[in-house]
């Protein structure tokens, strides 16, 4: 189920980036075309979002190295994944601002800004929780599961805001059958099918 998640991940990475560069050009943050602007959206987001977390969410399981070396490589893939969220997220203000589009007023940007927020807020509960160890050894023993669950669900939160973001662009362009909306559907499916991997992967 693990490798089946890595493989799904790379398929849905490839589907992503010959739908944005084959029908809508380059990733370029500073261009003067709000689309290109655009386009570093969908890919930073899951390339450096969904993608390394949901890796960073197996590696705990998957490495066989000390706990702690788990600890610190599941720690760095997720601060890393938060990073890439935020600088995502910053790519789709900047496209709403050099477009003269009103900020926050879709279910995806909603969903979107819930899930870095409390994603960051996982990050650091967990790493003074289990990195620095500020709470005591029954309080941690006590976060573990809570720690697991909320992983799992803010995943699986992002895929869903991945999804709606594909529905939201589809609906904006217009879009009908065609090419485009059928490397579009088959990118969102390749995505879902990556995160219920991950899911499996981690619940066996």
């Amino acid at each position: 189920m693990t490798t089946l998640a890595h493989v799904l991940g790379v398929i849905s990475a490839i589907l992503l980036l010959a739908w944005v560069l084959h029908f809508h050009g380059r990733l370029w943050l500073h261009s003067d075309n709000p689309e290109h602007i655009f386009n570093v959206h969908p890919i930073v987001m899951y390339f450096g979002f969904i993608f390394v977390m949901g890796e960073g969410i197996m590696v705990y399981k998957m490495i066989p190295l000390q706990r702690r070396v788990r600890k610190m490589v599941h720690m760095m893939f997720n601060f890393v994944a938060l990073c890439f969220g935020i600088f995502g997220v910053y790519a789709a203000f900047k496209y709403h601002k050099e477009s003269s589009i009103t900020d926050m007023y879709s279910l995806h940007s909603w969903l979107g800004i819930i899930t870095i927020c409390l994603y960051g807020l996982q990050w650091v509960v967990g790493f003074l929780g289990f990195w620095i160890r500020v709470a005591p050894g029954y309080m941690r023993e006590r976060m573990v599961p809570w720690h697991r669950s909320m992983g799992l669900f803010l995943f699986l939160m992002a895929v869903c805001t991945a999804e709606t973001g594909l529905v939201e662009k589809a609906t904006l362009s217009q879009l009908g059958p065609g090419v485009e909306s059928c490397l579009m559907n088959f990118a969102g499916l390749a995505i879902l099918l990556f995160g219920m991997a991950v899911a499996f992967s981690v619940l066996l």
